[in-house]
């Protein structure tokens, strides 16, 4: 067990910070944004409207799928899912980092600098297993649809549910159980707005390989894993499309797909932009690296609700519903 014994408060500048000698902090001190402090509250609009943008479509897709009894089927649980894992998600970064932009609360405790660093890594995993299943289901609706109410059984949604929920937790609980053991003796400034894995770990004075290989392991399993089952999924998806006699029935098929290739590609694409940008691009200025890993967390949970509502004509027509009531 780490002990945990607070050191000589450092200065926010990893210069000074780095000359500093002090054993296992009990707190740890995000550095924000460097550079760009004095834009601290013009950044933070944005940041706030992207947020309040997520929680207000999440929190209504889940009223909805719950409210609505023709909602109660495969797809709509596990966009029930998908929302709640984006609320999780958001909610783990933004508040702490709007407290720095707002407050210069920049303290953050060892303990809760390893909840954060899991519920972020566990969910991120949590919520790429949600997309596959999302493949699987798309899968069996069109290439099996005669049998899809009696595959996707309200028991087999509860143990795939159960099953993506229990991989995240298993491969990202040795991220935060490998960090509390190593000793912190030179800095506790995390060059960071949040506790990003490799972000804290890089502070120990120890040999990290262990942690460093684990989390390639976990990045790269993950992500060729799902992508794999998606893949063949949608292979699976459209040879049956492209054996449909019309081609009406051809974009119908296919318009139940959109919706969950979109908020895919979302998902994804900033991921793997960001991954990219910190293993290769060495020159980008770290507030930049900063910036974009904090928007990518944003981006999904702020648009998967809108490509949901946009593309899906339940949720569309249970919104005017709802609108409609309102106003009469």
């Amino acid at each position: 067990m780490l002990s945990l014994r607070v050191g000589h408060r450092l200065p926010y500048s990893m210069s000074d910070s780095n000359t500093t000698d002090f054993t296992n902090p009990s707190t740890f001190v995000l550095l924000g944004v460097p550079s760009l402090e004095e834009a601290y509250v013009w950044i933070s609009i944005p940041f706030c409207a992207m947020y309040a943008i997520a929680v207000l479509g999440n929190v209504t897709t889940l009223f909805m799928v719950k409210r609505e009894p023709s909602l109660h089927k495969p797809m709509y649980y596990f966009l029930s899912m998908l929302a709640a894992t984006d609320l999780v998600l958001s909610t783990s970064i933004l508040p702490k980092t709007l407290s720095i932009f707002w407050f210069n609360s920049r303290e953050i405790s060892f303990s809760a600098c390893l909840t954060q660093m899991f519920f972020l890594h566990c969910f991120t995993v949590i919520e790429s297993g949600i997309f596959v299943a999302m493949a699987f289901d798309r899968y069996v609706a069109i290439c099996h649809p005669l049998r899809h109410s009696t595959i996707l059984t309200n028991r087999m949604m509860a143990k795939i549910g159960l099953a993506v929920v229990l991989r995240g937790g298993v491969l990202v609980l040795p991220f935060s159980l490998l960090a509390q053991r190593w000793p912190y003796c030179r800095t506790n400034v995390i060059a960071h707005s949040y506790c990003r894995h490799i972000a804290v770990v890089t502070l120990a004075c120890a040999d990290i390989q262990v942690s460093s290989y684990y989390s390639i392991f976990v990045l790269f399993f993950v992500i060729s894993l799902d992508l794999l089952f998606i893949a063949l999924s949608y292979s699976h998806i459209l040879r049956a499309l492209f054996s449909l006699p019309s081609k009406e029935a051809w974009l119908k098929a296919f318009g139940t797909c959109s919706s969950h290739l979109c908020a895919f590609l979302v998902f994804y694409i900033p991921d793997v932009f960001s991954t990219v940008i910190h293993r290769f691009c060495h020159n980008v200025p770290l507030h930049v690296l900063i910036l974009i890993d904090n928007v990518h967390f944003l981006l999904p949970p702020m648009l998967h609700p809108i490509i949901y509502g946009m593309r899906t004509k339940k949720i569309r027509d249970m919104l005017l519903r709802v609108f409609t009531l309102k106003r009469s």
